[in-house]
């Protein structure tokens, strides 16, 4: 058996059984509370750059299948659990998670008291941590840890780089890539929309010429402080079409209204928080991934009302604009894994459209050419992340 170490900031260290890719890697060390959905955890890019422990204590009993990827690649640092399983069992099952982890160069532990690390980040707060090889120092390891600054670009390394489109449906819908799950591609198109996911930093200019019914804001990893003129282009379409944010986009929904975020001491993820309703008292029970929560103090003054809160910590969960027709929530309705009981939210957005189709009619004569009723040519996408 070959160690692996972990050694977090404020010097605890912990030994077990190496798995995975055989990378050393430093990153912000957080957990995650689900019992189930290993895969789709590890393949959302919210926990891009980050190292992932798992309350559960087996995890990759199932292994790895084509169906439950929520992005093309993983591109989480690092996984840490209890147990994980030398044979894995599941009718669609393709391949094993250590054989997975080592294929993408992601390192994971096993065998360390997993209680220990999570009480301690609950405790202390997440922190940053570093999984080392048998051969490491780890005094020196500590010093350098602790001097280590993390990267702040997360949005820009997962982010797609250029617009594609998912034309399915009736309804055109923009959406934001800041790290987009899959999931969220499914749940529109069962709704019949048409999706064209663009890049992250996209200008307001090309988004109007994609014509859409409506704009969405996807999930993502990091501080959305971190993401510089999205605010000004979110305030700029929300004056014109419906939006809807969900996890970052929510948070960066709420930048661009005024309001305020902060980083939570260790966050919420897992597939177990329950959601209140305040204008009708409904309660869902909803899958969660987030380091950083809109303040509360901050939306009077604001023209958002708070519309949901967490029952744990009484975090803000859901908003809506009192004037104009844009709506966002902390959690994923998606989804994936977790309960579907907040996955009417979708249905709340697709209403949000309707509404404005009434409103805003926009008949095409299909008598005159194609670029006349308003498609867009190839000059006008986005090409690069670097092309405005």
């Amino acid at each position: 058996m070959t160690t692996r170490t972990l050694l977090l900031a404020d010097g605890t260290r912990y030994v077990g059984e190496a798995f995975g890719g055989e990378a050393e890697v430093t990153a912000e060390v957080v957990f995650t509370t689900g019992m189930t959905g290993y895969q789709e955890t590890l393949t959302d890019q919210s926990y891009n750059g980050q190292i992932v422990a798992f309350s559960y204590p087996l995890i990759g009993n199932t292994g790895i299948n084509r169906d439950d990827m929520e992005s093309l690649f993983p591109t989480t640092s690092g996984v840490i659990c209890r147990e994980v399983p030398r044979l894995a069992s599941n009718w669609r099952n393709r391949t094993s998670l250590d054989v997975f982890l080592r294929l993408h160069h992601i390192p994971g532990l096993a065998g360390i008291d997993t209680r220990s690390l999570v009480r301690r980040l609950r405790t202390e707060g997440v922190m940053k941590g570093a999984l080392l090889g048998p051969d490491a120092d780890l005094e020196v390891a500590l010093e350098k840890l602790r001097s280590t600054e993390l990267p702040t670009d997360q949005v820009a390394q997962v982010s797609t780089r250029t617009a594609y489109p998912s034309p399915l449906g009736g309804y055109s819908v923009v959406l934001f890539d800041f790290g987009l799950k899959h999931s969220i591609l499914r749940e529109l198109a069962k709704r019949g929309c048409a999706v064209t996911v663009v890049p992250h930093n996209i200008t307001a200019e090309r988004v109007r010429a994609l014509a859409p019914d409506g704009i969405m804001l996807s999930n993502g990893p990091g501080d959305p402080k971190s993401l510089t003129g999205v605010g000004e282009v979110i305030a700029e379409l929300e004056e014109e079409y419906p939006i809807f944010g969900i996890c970052l986009g929510h948070q960066l929904l709420c930048l661009a209204n005024g309001a305020d975020t902060y980083k939570l001491p260790f966050g919420h993820r897992g597939f177990n928080h329950p959601v209140k309703d305040l204008r009708t008292g409904r309660i869902d029970f909803t899958s969660q991934n987030h380091g950083y929560a809109v303040d509360p103090e901050s939306i009077p003054g604001t023209e958002l009302e708070i519309t949901q809160i967490e029952l744990n910590d009484r975090t803000v969960e859901g908003v809506v604009h009192r004037r104009l027709p844009a709506m966002s929530v902390q959690y994923h309705p998606d989804a994936a894994a977790g309960p579907h009981d907040a996955a009417h939210i979708f249905d709340d957005f697709i209403a949000l459209m309707d509404a404005r189709r009434t409103s805003h009619p926009t008949p095409r004569d299909m008598s005159q050419p194609v670029l006349a009723r308003g498609a867009v040519t190839r000059a006008l996408m986005p090409a690069t992340e670097g092309n405005h």
